[in-house]
């Protein structure tokens, strides 16, 4: 006796995997936008902490030459590298003024994380705490 064996594989249709994809899409087109801020947000830490870092350097400079120095060397703060020389940093850091009581430092992103053509920037000064000049 012949049997025939009848052996169907089971899986998915072209079409029914293109409608998934079309699904998932659309589902990201509506999120994308609402995490936005999210990103921005995250990658705004990395400024703050930078920031911190040249404030608690610029603090023992004081102490110990009574008076902010102008010079990131001075301050043994070496910038990260930026995403554009390969590196991870979104940022760039500057001192903009330093005297014997004040100093100013600024954290400019190069990167623009929403798209918007408005490029993030932070600032800090000797009262130690970071705040958002321009946001993205």
């Amino acid at each position: 006796m012949l049997y025939k064996l009848n052996r169907k594989t089971k899986g998915f249709s072209l079409q029914e995997v293109l409608i998934v994809l079309l699904i998932i899409g659309v589902f990201m087109l509506i999120a994308l936008p609402n995490l936005m801020p999210l990103v921005v947000k995250a990658k705004s830490i990395e400024a703050q902490m930078q920031l911190k870092y040249i404030y608690n350097n610029q603090t023992s400079h004081r102490y110990l030459y009574s008076k902010y120095s102008m010079d990131l060397y001075e301050l043994d703060f070496e910038a990260p590298k930026t995403v554009k020389e390969n590196g991870t940093s979104n940022y760039i850091y500057e001192i903009l003024s330093a005297g014997n009581t004040t100093f100013v430092a600024r954290a400019t992103a190069i990167t623009d994380f929403d798209g918007d053509g408005i490029f993030n920037v932070w600032e800090i000064n000797e009262d130690g705490i970071p705040k958002q000049i321009i946001k993205d």
